[in-house]
């Protein structure tokens, strides 16, 4: 039996990279997977359809989670169609870089939106199910740019810095209700959201990691799994840097 096997997972902002590889990598080792998305309602429905051929069980679910309303209906969607909600992926994020002098207001309350504030919209629309069934896994994607900050990343290092704070105190809010409560800090990935970084950059990041290569959505996956599993059962309140050493 897989180590997932009747546990039912939500991904936010599923639909590619990293939230794509967690979606797949929770379904092949058994949970029933919430593939949520805002726009890309095709991509989606691949996730779904490659997680279905090799097995697995998955419904898409669309919302901006970064609205609160639009969270509570996603992890109502969860619950609707499986019962419960085990496995909170909070993945949904995006950037807006640019040096502060030159960033607009509306860049900076648009990235708090979507990579700080969905990730309370969802925990706290999750909460009231996880308290009920006295379990719960929640792993929140930070970044190390919110460990070390990143020029050009003012806003974006800023909400995921305060990922950080939150899952920090969640964790101790929540622990004596068996609710763990985790964050990953991936380094370098190619995602489409590094993909426009310009190659010289690329080349820099690469250069200042241990390992000297670029790590993989998949590898971040893997922790992201261990972390929403029993066999992480005594971790919560930490971050766990997937960065090849960058840090």
């Amino acid at each position: 039996m897989n180590q997932l096997t009747g546990k039912v997972a939500l991904v936010t902002g599923a639909s590619r990279g990293i939230g794509r590889a967690c979606a797949i990598k929770l379904a092949s080792l058994g949970a029933k997977v919430i593939v949520n998305y805002n726009k890309s309602a095709s991509a989606a429905d691949e996730v779904v359809a490659e997680i279905k051929r090799n097995g697995g069980e998955a419904i898409a679910a669309q919302g901006d989670v970064s609205q609160f309303a639009a969270a509570q209906n996603v992890v109502k969607a969860a619950t609707d169609a499986f019962g419960r909600i085990d496995i909170l992926v909070n993945n949904a994020g995006t950037t807006r870089d640019n040096l502060l002098a030159l960033m607009k207001e509306e860049d900076f309350d648009v990235i708090i939106a979507q990579d700080l504030k969905s990730v309370f919209n969802c925990s706290k629309a999750a909460l009231r199910q996880m308290m009920k069934q006295k379990y719960g896994r929640i792993v929140n994607m930070t970044s190390i740019a919110g460990v070390v900050g990143n020029p050009g990343q003012t806003n974006y290092s800023a909400a995921k810095a305060g990922v950080i704070g939150f899952t920090k105190a969640m964790a101790k809010e929540y622990g004596g209700k068996n609710i763990a409560v985790n964050a990953v800090a991936p380094g370098y990935i190619p995602t489409d959201l590094t993909n426009a970084l310009p190659q010289e950059i690329k080349d820099g990041i690469v250069k200042l990691t241990a390992l000297g290569r670029m790590g993989t959505a998949e590898e971040v996956a893997n922790v992201v799994a261990f972390l929403a599993s029993d066999e992480a059962s005594y971790i919560t309140g930490q971050v766990v840097s997937v960065d090849g050493g960058l840090t």
